[in-house]
């Protein structure tokens, strides 16, 4: 099993970080990720609750759905596919937590690589690692941009 948790203060403001966060459109220009798209929109807001967005990194893509869209304290996703890699995505969740000018950013993503007889452990260490890398990462990107 892998579980990520990525924590940074961001000299950013809640909603500001929220929006960069929330929009699709935002993530291929994470380093790592190649392409996003939206395949489904959400219910009430375009990336909102119920959207279905499309992520490629290198030669992995996923589908997540926004499970939870709370603006501006909380989103969460579940990965519903992803190939070539399977795996079980338990949750994966953003808390943010205003704290005057800046905004604390807590992520969150547990889940279990499903592939047979290739070694759960080590690929859920890697996928673990790569997470948090690659979680570190966007929100220093947002800190620059947002």
């Amino acid at each position: 099993m892998f579980r990520i948790k990525v924590e940074k203060l961001l000299k950013k403001e809640i909603g500001a970080v929220f929006d960069y966060l929330a929009d699709h459109e935002n993530y291929d220009k994470f380093s790592g990720i190649k392409d996003s798209e939206l395949l489904e929109p959400g219910l009430k807001e375009k990336n909102g609750r119920g959207a279905l967005r499309g992520l490629t990194l290198g030669s992995i893509k996923f589908e997540e759905r926004i499970t939870a869209f709370e603006r501006p304290a909380k989103l969460s996703y579940r990965i519903e596919k992803s190939t070539p890699i399977p795996f079980d995505h338990d949750f994966g969740t953003i808390e943010l937590i205003e704290e005057g000018e800046f905004t604390r950013v807590v992520w969150r993503s547990e889940g279990r690589i499903t592939v047979p007889l290739i070694g759960k452990l080590v690929l859920d260490k890697v996928a673990q690692k790569q997470g948090i890398a690659g979680f570190t990462s966007a929100l220093k990107q947002i800190e620059r941009e947002a």
